[in-house]
């Protein structure tokens, strides 16, 4: 009974680890545990710009920089920098409030018309970045009487999003028609069915069928979204996207998107669609409602590198001869590209400690590439992310592939 009793009393302050110590201890658990599966992420630390040629902290040679999402090389364009400098001198570092309290400015204005411009919407809505677009959006639009369906391999922040939402929730299976078809059927009793896809998954490079996706939308009188994080800028003929690409602009409902990639790099992302829609959003959205606005200096880089792309088309097409190179010359050297005519070029190679290991060696010879593995992909799905931009002379791919034959081979991936 006493054993009892005493087992049930509460530890009296000072008695024995502290809340932090405790703490402390669960998270080197953590950390142990992360570290004995090989999956630790180190941050090296670059010294100078982004672009194709980098520094790196106790690197006393350049590198080539392979895996940054700088798609068309505007993250250091010399007249996005100019824009941005002059955009910072005029309207200063930051507004220091949210949009609907004192920070809109009409720079901000001008950039979503632009965005909706681009994309051929009726508008746009600004925010601090895609992962906050994707965050907002489905809970205030989507109700307990509504449903989702999500492609199961969908970027964590849709899947966040989706979480944060009240709708019914379905997942099918990855670029699956079939099951998406089934779970439409299931869905017809909602009010409204929404299906959200990426254009293009971030990890293997591949591109979502949208138009199958499309047709089934308007066989179910579903509506649709895609995240175009990894496609804005340099998919399609005009750089707007897996819609343009694959001809379905005017089937896409609604489009959420980046500007820390392709459009200058620096940060930011947006919704883009009907007009209601995104007054809507003005008024629901928590990201956009509490939180400060994009910075000036942001959307003066953001606006420039949209100009550049809306000017001409020649530098949306640019990176596909690059992807190209180095996909044909990897392949014949007997790696395993994922994915298909994008320059997202996965390797790859299965097992988490040999993707981290072949990428320092890489970094040992020059080349600058991170090992993926779990959770950020599947377990047993481990690979190097290659990602090639408008930036790569031709010299710099061959160099590429030349030094990832030399370390496969180091590491018996290939012979």
């Amino acid at each position: 009974m006493w054993a009892r009793c005493l087992a049930r009393s509460p530890v009296k302050p000072g008695r024995g680890l502290s809340a932090v110590a405790q703490l402390r201890g669960v998270l080197e658990k953590e950390l142990d545990a992360i570290r004995g599966a090989g999956t630790w992420k180190s941050e090296r630390i670059i010294t100078s710009k982004q672009g194709p040629h980098i520094k790196v902290e106790g690197k006393d040679t350049g590198i080539l920089n392979f895996c940054a999402n700088n798609y068309l090389g505007l993250s250091s364009h010399p007249e996005v920098i100019r824009a941005a400098r002059e955009t910072l001198e005029e309207f200063g570092a930051g507004l220091s409030s949210v949009r609907f309290i004192c920070g809109t400015q009409n720079i901000h204005k001008n950039l979503e018309e632009k965005i909706a411009r681009f994309h051929q919407r009726e508008d746009a809505i600004l925010y601090i970045s895609c992962f906050d677009a994707n965050a907002g959006i489905f809970e205030a639009l989507l109700s307990p009487e509504d449903a989702v369906l999500s492609d199961e391999l969908n970027h964590a922040s849709i899947i966040d999003g989706i979480r944060l939402c009240k709708a019914n929730k379905f997942r099918y299976k990855h670029m699956d028609l079939n099951d998406l078809e089934a779970k439409l059927k299931d869905a017809q009793k909602h009010r409204l069915r929404l299906i959200a896809t990426d254009g293009v998954f971030s990890m293997d490079g591949d591109i979502a069928p949208l138009r199958e996706i499309c047709d089934l939308a308007k066989r179910y009188n579903a509506l649709v979204f895609i995240d175009e994080c990894h496609a804005t800028g340099f998919m399609g003929p005009n750089g707007r996207g897996t819609d343009e690409l694959l001809g379905v602009m005017d089937q896409v409902t609604i489009v959420n998107s980046t500007l820390g990639k392709a459009l200058g790099g620096a940060a930011g992302g947006y919704t883009t669609g009907p007009k209601p829609l995104i007054d809507l959003l003005r008024q629901r959205s928590r990201p956009y409602l509490f939180s400060n606005t994009l910075p000036p200096a942001v959307v003066g880089s953001a606006s420039k590198a949209l100009d550049l792309l809306m000017e001409s088309n020649e530098i949306a097409q640019s990176v596909a001869a690059k992807t190209k190179r180095f996909r044909t010359k990897m392949t014949e050297a007997g790696f395993t590209i994922a994915g298909k005519d994008h320059p997202i070029c996965p390797v790859m190679l299965g097992d988490a400690r040999l993707a981290s290991l072949m990428a320092d060696d890489l970094l040992q010879r020059g080349i600058y590439v991170i090992g993926f593995s779990f959770p950020v992909v599947p377990k047993g799905k481990a690979r190097i992310r290659v990602q090639i931009s408008t930036a790569h002379s031709d010299d710099d791919i061959d160099n590429c592939v030349r030094l990832f034959t030399e370390v496969g081979r180091k590491h018996g991936v290939i012979s």
